[in-house]
């Protein structure tokens, strides 16, 4: 039985209910009033459940499509301006006991050299990642109790915010580990970190246990129900995402969105981020064997449609998609992306991009520095905020904000300072004079001519040396 409000996986992600929304679904993709209706509802900015939102996946009437790309373009407009975040993942370990058939970590993988970083490697990586420009990270480990305990992720993090290297500091930490208890969730809250990310993978049962045959990932209602016991554990931030192409992507789109309400329904916020995943090509791994795979064309489609449907949730995207996809989907909704990563164990001090450890091929290959170029150029404020985290503006408080208009008077201020620190300390000379420009224009765009002197204010003790200002 269907109820968003329980806290069994199988309740608020139920089956039945997601199959009845996809032939409701079917029934009316070529309904032109119900389609209309539907539209005009999410140009309100206050987003659509599951069916709906699945009604105008299953429409592929051009118009109505274009329809779809132009309001999920405004919206994204609307509540995250011409801001891109950016980010870097940090991975700290490849020792894993689950068997899931897609990553190259699944313990039966002999191939895969096995590597755990030590405290002072950590050091080492973060030294290089600030040296490339990063404020924010968002670690990744395999799931293996012995070698990567919840102490050594704690103690990670510990490592992480202590190392100041000249004008570098990682602000923020996401974490991105396998699902874990109340208890160690309270941990990481006390550790200070920002969003706790858990990709779904699928949330269809029966292919997720297939697909996770082996170790703790397999048991599905304790993942699933894992953003609950993050929220209960005093995460306020919490970010999903399904990896598209391992089941049908309507399924997984209706079944995203029923998780958002969930925990809408439950906790009173819905999800900080929604990430989107394609499963790519890795050691030991073919993404061809996998027969759901989508086209960048249902890619950007089903991203336009997460940004319509949930209009306040941060959209991220990774370096697996090419710099023209990104360019596609940055553009319909996504509004964080990574820059210059590696997605190997240790990957950032070797000069080299190591191969032997990745969990996935990068496509976009990319330093930062063109890529943060590669954004002005199209309009865009690479942003190296990370105030909202560290001023208390999370969970609730972060999510009233935005839907009152009242977050970009802190956010596009604050975008400006961080870009203006990355120019003076870590960006090309060309990089530099597009980006100054870039600052001198969007000054006219602050809202408020207090907001604006101040920042104007703080710009000029960035440029004389000073760092970390923040509204």
């Amino acid at each position: 039985m269907y109820n968003p409000k329980s806290l069994k996986a199988e309740e608020f992600i139920c089956h039945d209910e997601v199959m009845e929304s996809l032939a409701y679904a079917d029934a009316n993709k070529d309904n032109i009033e119900l389609i209309d209706s539907i539209l005009k509802k999410a140009a309100e900015r206050k987003g659509l459940t599951h069916r709906e939102a699945s009604v105008l996946l299953a429409c592929d009437i051009p118009e109505k499509v274009q329809e779809m790309y132009d309001l999920a373009e405004q919206i994204k407009k609307d509540f995250y301006g011409n801001r891109i975040v950016m980010f870097a993942p940090l991975y700290l370990s490849n020792y894993c006991v689950n068997g899931c058939v897609y990553c190259p970590y699944h313990l039966k993988n002999k191939k895969i050299p096995r590597k755990k970083l030590t405290q002072e490697e950590v050091a080492k990586e973060v030294i290089a990642l600030q040296d490339m420009g990063h404020k924010r990270l968002a670690i990744e480990s395999g799931e293996d109790p012995v070698n990567n305990p919840i102490e050594y992720i704690l103690e990670c993090i510990d490592t992480i915010y202590s190392i100041k290297h000249k004008n570098g500091a990682i602000r923020r930490v996401n974490v991105n580990i396998a699902a874990t208890t109340v208890e160690n969730y309270r941990k990481l809250k006390e550790a200070g970190i920002g969003t706790y990310i858990l990709f779904q993978e699928t949330y269809h049962k029966e292919s997720y246990e297939k697909l996770h045959p082996t170790g703790p990932k397999h048991d599905y209602a304790y993942h699933t129900e894992a953003m609950d016991r993050a929220m209960e554990g005093g995460i306020d931030d919490v970010g999903l995402g399904v990896l598209f192409g391992l089941e049908l992507y309507r399924y997984e789109y209706c079944a995203l969105l029923m998780h958002a309400e969930h925990l809408e329904a439950v906790h009173g916020v819905g999800p900080h981020t929604i990430s989107v995943p394609r499963i790519k090509h890795a050691d030991d791994i073919d993404p061809g064997a996998f027969d759901n795979a989508i086209s960048d064309d249902i890619f950007c489609k089903i991203t336009a449609l997460i940004r319509i449907a949930v209009p306040y949730t941060g959209m991220i995207i990774s370096t697996r998609e090419s710099e023209e996809v990104r360019s596609e989907i940055i553009r319909l909704g996504v509004s964080q992306i990574s820059g210059g990563s590696r997605t190997s164990v240790g990957g950032y001090c070797d000069e080299e991009r190591p191969h032997d450890t990745e969990q996935f091929d990068v496509s976009d290959q990319r330093t930062l520095d063109e890529v943060v170029k590669w954004l002005m150029e199209q309009g865009y404020i690479p942003s190296f905020c990370t105030a909202c985290y560290r001023e208390g503006r999370t969970g609730d408080r972060f999510m009233t904000l935005l839907k009152n208009g009242q977050i970009s008077n802190c956010c596009h201020p604050n975008a400006l300072m961080t870009l203006k620190e990355y120019l003076m300390d870590y960006a090309s000379e060309e990089t530099r004079k597009i980006g100054e420009e870039l600052i001198q224009a969007e000054l006219a765009n602050i809202g408020t001519d207090k907001v604006r002197e101040i920042c104007k204010a703080n710009l000029e003790n960035i440029q004389n040396g000073s760092r970390d200002f923040r509204f």
